[in-house]
């Protein structure tokens, strides 16, 4: 059995998980086990991805339960269960993303050259009815956002041992020692902190072996944007500037 483990943290994602499980059940490399973490959800998650293990004996599918309400609760919950059956590489995708076939074949040759965290490149869907221009002016702007964020306040410390680098939740790895000795995901609402951004700083404090790798895509759901628009939708990527009554678009 293979040392790496998935997590997918899932909150009544019961009309678009269906995609997600596809694309990592087509991966190239299915030797890894997937741990599907229901956060509370009030509809059908967990039955339509028990019916899909049912359909599907490869990958390995696991379903875990966690009732308190976050992403960063459910990551966290999902990174421990992995832990304790005895997965040495740990990657993370959202209900709402498409891993590209050789994704996970991709994270383990990122951890073959000597990686311990691995941030991916995250690029948005193209099934969801968003303009392409719309799109890439997403791209565009995580690609800046990428570049101040090493002269941003919160991510400038002298005790880091190297820059920050911007690191998508929804398309990120890292080996099981690195999570449990950076503390692991904050159980945090999405609401109150970027859990990814706050583990890839507690990484920093131990490490300089982290890096981004292009090659490691994940296509990303744009139904904030087209629930929100893209400037509310930047803003709230931004700490969280804008702050809808719902967070959870469905």
């Amino acid at each position: 059995m293979s040392g790496l483990w998935v997590v997918v943290p899932a909150y009544n994602e019961e009309r678009g998980i269906t995609a997600t499980l596809e694309a990592l059940a087509a991966q190239r490399d299915r030797d890894f086990t997937l741990v599907v973490v229901d956060n509370g959800s009030t509809d059908s998650t967990a039955a339509v991805v028990r019916a899909f293990a049912e359909r599907n004996p490869l990958p390995r599918l696991e379903i875990v339960p966690e009732p308190e309400k976050g992403t960063g609760a459910a990551a966290d919950t999902g990174m421990r269960h992995a832990i304790a059956r005895g997965a040495t590489w740990l990657a993370r995708t959202d209900a709402d993303c498409l891993p590209a076939p050789d994704w996970t074949a991709r994270v383990k040759a990122a951890f073959d050259s000597g990686l311990r965290l691995v941030s991916g490149q995250l690029l948005p869907r193209t099934d969801e009815g968003l303009p392409a221009v719309t799109r890439w002016v997403l791209v565009a702007a995580v690609e800046i956002a990428s570049v101040f964020g090493r002269f941003r306040a919160g991510n400038r410390d002298p005790r880091y041992l190297g820059p920050y680098v911007m690191t998508a939740g929804c398309n990120m790895a890292v080996t099981a020692e690195l999570y449990e000795l950076a503390g692991g995901f904050p159980r945090s609402r999405i609401e109150d902190l970027h859990e990814d951004r706050a583990l890839v700083n507690a990484v920093r404090l131990h490490t300089d072996r982290y890096g981004l790798r292009r090659d490691v895509v994940v296509r990303g759901s744009s139904r904030r944007a087209r629930a929100w628009g893209l400037r509310n939708t930047l803003a709230w990527y931004a700490d969280h500037r804008y702050r809808p009554d719902v967070v959870d678009i469905r």
